[in-house]
């Protein structure tokens, strides 16, 4: 039995201090945040009110297929689609719940429609979860070259992005309102993405020679 390694000022900064700053700042966006953008930007009344949407379900998605994205990687694609499996289903149990509960608080029980079955969900978030993560481990095979990770990055995040509004414009229960508007529709996809497949790889570079990419 080996025994483990000493304890080193570094396992505390990626042991307890990122991990909390990580957790405090997820949690401002729905609630501080979001509230603030509320306020600034009325739904309606405001053009802007699609940063709302951005800032909070568009952040809540970037990190949740971050995680698989940073995982493909630094580790291999089947890390990643694991990791995105996981929660990619997560984010649509909870995504999925939270607005049938908005349309009830909302609109009433008749304009309800059950979300679990909106294919438009499955897609975007477990299908979703898989591919990026898979994609970007499978383009970037382990190199800790910059340019072929933000590549491999940017391309997963991308293929992802137009899968998403592709479903969001035709099989969402919701599709009407994709097709009402069809540029804000991509805009608030495609922005999380092209950002997420940027900060992803510059994640996964600084992380490097951490436990994150070096498990065991």
């Amino acid at each position: 039995m080996t025994e483990a390694e000493k304890f080193k000022l570094n396992d505390l900064k990626w042991g307890l201090i990122i991990p909390v700053l990580i957790a405090i700042v997820i949690l401002l966006f729905p609630t501080v945040i979001k509230d603030a953008l509320d306020s600034a930007f009325p739904a309606a009344t405001s053009p802007y009110a699609f940063l709302t949407v951005i800032f909070t379900h568009g952040f809540a998605l970037m990190i949740m297929l971050g995680i698989p994205l940073v995982l493909g990687l630094n580790w291999n694609e089947w890390a990643g689609g694991a990791a995105g499996f996981v929660t990619g289903t997560l984010f649509y149990l909870a995504f999925a719940g939270y607005n049938i509960w908005y349309s009830f608080q909302n609109y009433g029980a008749q304009y309800v429609s059950n979300l679990y079955r909106d294919p438009s969900f499955i897609g975007n978030y477990i299908v979703g979860g898989i591919l990026i993560g898979y994609i970007a481990g499978a383009l970037n095979k382990k190199s800790y070259h910059f340019k072929r990770m933000l590549g491999a990055g940017l391309t997963a995040a991308i293929t992802v992005g137009v899968m998403q509004f592709v479903l969001n414009m035709t099989v969402s229960f919701a599709a009407w309102m994709s097709r009402n508007d069809p540029f804000s529709a991509f805009y608030q996809v495609m922005l999380p993405m092209v950002i997420l497949g940027i900060l992803g790889p510059i994640i996964a570079k600084i992380s490097y020679g951490s436990a994150l990419s070096h498990p065991g």
